[in-house]
């Protein structure tokens, strides 16, 4: 059902959105890559999936904090892959303060990269996936769209704003065949979650193991890490038929996380 569509996956040099990539890629679709990282490796990550998997990869390296960086990016997927079918939008920058400690400017940085970047690339691709009666948008947003954490006000705030948008945006779309829907995954196993196992590791000592069990007894009640070839298996799934059902939708995969914070909220009071 996918072969042959175009899918544009921003953040998409590592971690969920690598996953994305690989994934669409593996259903057939030519997909634009975006990201940061060293030149060489990106270079040879887009070469391996497109020989692995015998489509079009292409790489575009806007800076999606930037509206003029984010159009160039879709035009050229237009001109080197054809009309972007299949948006995800995955780039995000993370930053922790207290708010009276926040920089100014790492709080528009954040809002510009983890909220306005997907308004521009919705924007710029929806009156072409309307003519042509079908598309998919999925969104990033995460289990702290839902629930809040300190120190970290820019990505709450623009994890919660996503799914306003993704609410609104379906309602403009949702008789033309495009849908769009936001993923609210919790503990993911990527390279920032790395960074937290050896810091864990660092300051205890203790094994990876040890480490990772430690990190997920105070998040997950599955007690699991969320890989991120799951939540592309999921967002796959949401472009097959039965995902033209869903459209609008705040979907976590989180362990049950939020389910957990409920109870535990629910047996306090």
């Amino acid at each position: 059902m996918l072969k042959g569509k175009t899918a544009l996956v921003t953040g998409s040099t590592g971690g969920i959105g690598e996953a994305f990539a690989r994934a669409f890629a593996a259903e057939g679709c030519n997909v634009m890559m975006n990201g940061l990282g060293d030149a060489a490796a990106i270079e040879k990550l887009r070469t391996s999936i497109a020989q692995e998997h015998g489509v079009k990869v292409a790489y575009h390296n806007a800076d999606v904090g930037a509206p003029a960086e984010i159009e160039a990016m879709v035009r050229a997927t237009e001109k080197q892959l054809g009309p972007v079918d299949i948006l995800v939008n995955n780039a995000v920058v993370r930053h922790y303060h207290k708010i009276e400690d926040f920089p100014a400017t790492e709080w528009d940085r954040a809002i510009a990269v983890d909220l306005s970047a997907a308004f521009h690339t919705i924007r710029l691709t929806m009156r072409g996936m309307k003519q042509r009666g079908w598309g998919r948008i999925i969104n990033m947003s995460s289990i702290h769209g839902r629930m809040a954490v300190p120190n970290r006000v820019d990505y709450v705030t623009a994890k919660h704003a996503i799914i306003g948008m993704t609410r609104g945006v379906a309602l403009e779309c949702a008789d033309s065949g495009v849908t769009i829907n936001a993923l609210m995954p919790g503990w993911v196993l990527t390279p920032h979650a790395e960074g937290q196992i050896t810091r864990q590791i660092a300051a205890t000592g203790d094994s990876r193991e040890k480490a990772l069990n430690t990190l997920m007894s105070v998040r997950q009640p599955s007690q699991r890490p969320i890989m991120p070839a799951d939540i592309a298996a999921f967002g796959v799934f949401l472009c097959s038929g039965p995902g033209a059902h869903i459209n609008g939708a705040a979907l976590p995969m989180d362990g049950a996380w939020q389910a957990g914070f409920m109870l535990t909220a629910g047996n306090s009071t």
